[in-house]
């Protein structure tokens, strides 16, 4: 009997995986859409971390508190926001949660301000 293999959580997502996303990128819908993933982006430093996921293009465990002149608990509060708003997901990985872009997430913020 064949294994099933678990599927990596942080691996990559492809346009197999979701298909296009053919939401409207006008509207009050939209324009609510928009202004909460503005919000979570609201500040330098969750923005730094976006871009550093961004760059790594795989989960980060542990190592954004390296990257940031932020205190542990200051990074997880930060963490929390644009998990909130889904712009990354995290996953727990042993002791530690391991973060990664959610890439439909940031397709679709990019979108939505492409559209303004």
């Amino acid at each position: 009997m064949p294994v099933a293999l678990k599927k990596d959580p942080c691996a990559p997502v492809t346009l197999a995986d979701v298909g296009p996303d053919l939401r409207p990128v006008e509207g009050s819908g939209a324009d609510e859409e928009l202004a909460a993933l503005a919000k979570a982006l609201g500040h330098p430093a969750r923005v730094q971390i976006v871009r550093l996921l961004v760059r790594r293009e795989a989960c980060i465990c542990g190592d954004i508190v390296d990257e940031l002149p932020l205190a542990q608990s200051t990074v997880s509060q930060h963490l929390k926001v644009l998990k909130d708003a889904g712009i990354v997901r995290g996953e727990i990985d042993g002791p530690r949660v391991c973060y990664c872009v959610e890439p439909r997430t940031l397709r679709r913020l990019k979108a939505l301000v492409g559209s303004l």
